[in-house]
């Protein structure tokens, strides 16, 4: 069975985005590009909201065509290129798009389907709307944080809809020279 894992970067006073979805603060450079593509190498999946989705459709099919592509370009395009995508929507077409299932309506019993279909890991890129409907019927089932020393004082909220506690347990960090630190939880679902 597979598990949803939320990966996504955070701002120090817990933002995934600005007010404006501004995400012009988020530090990455290649050695966060390496962590990254390693622990997805190790997954076949990826859930998207259709905001975050729609962004990656946009540069990631061609990245690697570009003249400029760098390393982490190449890589991640292929991943992308070879991964399924699923998608939480209620105005995409699934035909329009490769190797992607779109999802409209009944989100938890799909997710639910998804995760039971699934071997390995799920990866939730971003898409703090998407998670923040995940978190509301706790199907999230570890969180990558990716903490940037920055504080946005307001913003979009990683965390958000949650209805009743969750306990997580810390199962490993990670700090990067730019100061941005990886947190690894795993929540603690109650039986």
């Amino acid at each position: 069975m597979g598990k949803i894992v939320l990966f996504m970067h955070t701002s120090l006073d817990g933002f995934a985005a600005g007010t404006k979805g501004e995400m012009n603060w988020i530090h990455v450079d290649q050695e966060i590009f390496d962590f990254v593509e390693e622990r997805i190498a190790q997954t076949n999946t990826a859930l998207y909201g259709r905001v975050t989705f729609q962004m990656m459709e946009s540069y990631w099919p061609t990245a690697a065509e570009q003249p400029d592509a760098s390393k982490h370009d190449r890589v991640h395009a292929a991943w992308y290129k070879t991964a399924h995508k699923v998608v939480l929507s209620n105005t995409l077409n699934q035909a329009t798009f490769t190797n992607t299932t779109v999802i409209s309506k009944d989100y938890a019993a799909a997710l639910h389907k998804l995760k039971e279909e699934t071997t390995g890991d799920i990866l939730l890129f971003g898409s703090p709307t998407a998670a923040h409907t995940l978190l509301s019927e706790n199907l999230i089932d570890e969180c990558w944080l990716f903490v940037n020393p920055v504080l946005l004082g307001a913003g979009i909220p990683v965390f958000k809809n949650i209805k009743e506690k969750q306990s997580l347990k810390l199962l490993k960090t990670h700090v990067f020279s730019s100061g941005v630190i990886c947190l690894q939880h795993e929540v603690q679902h109650e039986n």
